[in-house]
């Protein structure tokens, strides 16, 4: 199963291109506003409003030989934790070694971020090379949860 933080994911027709390819059941989950896919490997849970509430769906779910695709390390974490493969939508991904290091990393941005209000946003945009990336290594992470 691939589990897709879908609100804000840059790479939902990629993922769906895999998971067709492969066979592979996919969740997208968002707080609605997301059109549905006629696909039949692709399925869209709108979940209720509110902060977190799509990330607490996918946590309780996500697990062993699951994917989880997000940019939410929170959410990361608790996918990491439950023994799934986690991807962000740039093709990094997140495991037991580096997910304390993002969650210290988003700790510090968002202590910087509150003591300087005008320190906002930055970062790099979304390339075709980000888009690349990820497309491999969700086969790579669909590949590696299928074995046993």
């Amino acid at each position: 199963m691939i589990y897709v933080d879908a609100d804000a994911c840059p790479v939902k027709a990629e993922i769906e291109q895999v998971a067709t390819r492969m066979k592979v059941q996919v969740k997208m989950v968002c707080n609605g506003g997301i059109r549905p896919s006629a696909n039949p490997f692709v399925e869209l849970v709108i979940v209720d409003a509110g902060p977190d509430v799509a990330d607490m769906w996918i946590a309780d779910r996500a697990g062993p030989g699951d994917v989880v695709v997000t940019t939410d390390i929170p959410l990361a974490a608790k996918s990491v934790e439950a023994g799934a493969h986690v991807l962000k939508p740039n093709g990094e991904s997140l495991t037991s070694v580096n997910i304390g290091n993002a969650l210290a990393t988003r700790d510090l941005m968002y202590d910087l971020r509150a003591a300087d209000p005008f320190r906002q946003g930055g970062g790099k945009g979304f390339s075709k090379v980000d888009r690349s990336r990820f497309l491999s290594a969700l086969d790579r992470s669909l590949q590696q949860s299928k074995k046993p």
